[in-house]
């Protein structure tokens, strides 16, 4: 699993000012909301199937697969907001060149196209006919940019394991990407969705990952485990809610060194008009409903009031002037409290980031959209840093347990 600013990644900048990283992850975590969001308004998975716009070279984490017989490696983005793998395949029309390899689908001997009347199309939405030989072929449509098309098809897959040897997947169900936008310079998408196209639900497998330092591009441990292998069993586990291919938790209580913030907890609830509250794997920051916000916002102001100076350099967000490795010594741990038990805990460096070397933020944002408030909360990567998140699919939970992913290399 690497991250975008990693040395492992093609994306990294050795040049670039470690404020603009800081500030394309908070761009990225905006358009995520209202991606996200517009998906759960909608319930339309053909009008917002995978990202928010064509500028997919910002996504947060890749994952390095191989496809096809003889296997051809594939830099894809992860993504568990949608659920359908895909990459690029030739011949691909209005496609850039790729970051690697291209996938020839003539070239492989377990390629095979899927047939518009196979049960594999049916599940998904809007699919149709090819003219030529009756092939399977879906198209998304995207909130900012072209539409991408793909034929639906089944090939191998290639994983490495912890212990640097490989296993084979067979016929797995993915769409071979002939009509794609030209900014997209990676692979493909790696869907860890629970719709019934995802790779999730195929193998139905577990699956966890491992963030460490967001913000380190020297930090080279973070880990993606699909299958037998995925640690789901340790740590701190709530219920894990499937609805429309996305998972939801349940969010109960705020608390700030070991206080509970006055918080109705029914705002975090999920009802007919959408709402509920997502673990994301796309976005930095985290977005609370207003209410949560407020009084998580107002509990920081208190805390740090007398000993920082606000900046309002950024009017919408709560910023001070310092730099947080001095003046946050001492800051108190903020927890997110789920049902049945669950915390994950916030230290600094997952509350707050520092968008220029004179001033820092608080890294968890009121959920609105073009400066209207939304009734749904995201919790980023930022607030996963330094902790194993499982994602157990046949028990429907999701654990947290805090590690240094680090010791995962030896395993």
């Amino acid at each position: 699993l690497i991250h975008r600013d990693s040395i492992l990644s093609p994306y990294n900048n050795p040049n670039e000012n470690p404020a603009h990283r800081v500030q394309r992850g908070i761009n990225i975590s905006i358009a995520r909301l209202a991606y996200l969001q517009e998906k759960i308004r909608s319930h339309n998975t053909y009008q917002a199937q995978i990202l928010p716009s064509n500028d997919i070279s910002n996504s947060l984490f890749y994952v390095n697969i191989s496809i096809g017989q003889p296997p051809v490696p594939q830099f894809t983005a992860m993504d568990t907001g949608s659920s359908l793998l895909w990459v690029h395949c030739y011949p691909c029309r209005d496609c850039s060149p790729q970051l690697g390899t291209i996938f020839y689908p003539s070239r492989s001997s377990s390629y095979a196209y899927v047939p518009c009347d196979s049960e594999h199309c049916r599940y998904f939405p809007y699919a149709r006919c090819s003219a030529y030989k009756h092939r399977c072929i879906y198209t998304q449509l995207y909130l900012i940019g072209p539409e991408t098309s793909v034929f639906v098809s089944t090939e191998q897959l290639t994983f490495k394991n912890t212990d640097e040897s490989t296993i084979h997947v067979q016929d797995v169900v993915f769409g071979c990407g002939f009509s794609t936008n030209r900014n997209f310079k990676f692979s493909g998408i790696f869907g860890l969705g629970i719709g019934r196209s995802s790779l999730v639900s195929q193998l139905n497998s577990s699956f966890s990952y491992c963030i460490g330092s967001l913000h380190d591009p020297d930090y080279l441990h973070n880990k993606l485990i699909l299958g037998d292998g995925a640690i789901i069993d340790e740590g701190d586990a709530t219920p894990l809610q499937f609805i429309d291919g996305h998972y939801y938790i349940t969010l109960e209580a705020i608390s700030v060194d070991g206080r509970m913030l006055d918080i109705n907890p029914n705002i975090f609830k999920r009802d007919d008009s959408g709402g509920g509250v997502m673990i994301d794997s796309g976005t930095d920051v985290t977005w609370l409903v207003k209410e949560a916000y407020e009084a998580l916002r107002d509990e920081v102001m208190i805390r740090l009031e007398g000993e920082q100076m606000r900046s309002y350099s950024w009017p919408d967000k709560l910023c001070y002037h310092g730099i947080m490795s001095s003046d946050l010594k001492g800051f108190p741990t903020v927890r997110f409290h789920f049902r049945g038990g669950a915390k994950l805990a916030l230290e600094k460096d997952s509350m707050f980031y520092q968008p220029r070397p004179d001033a820092f933020c608080m890294a968890v944002n009121p959920a609105s959209i073009n400066n209207r408030y939304v009734n749904f909360s995201l919790i980023g990567m930022m607030a996963q840093q330094f902790y194993n998140v499982g994602y157990d699919i046949g028990r429907k939970q999701k654990t947290f347990q805090r590690m240094d992913c680090e010791v995962l290399d030896d395993d």
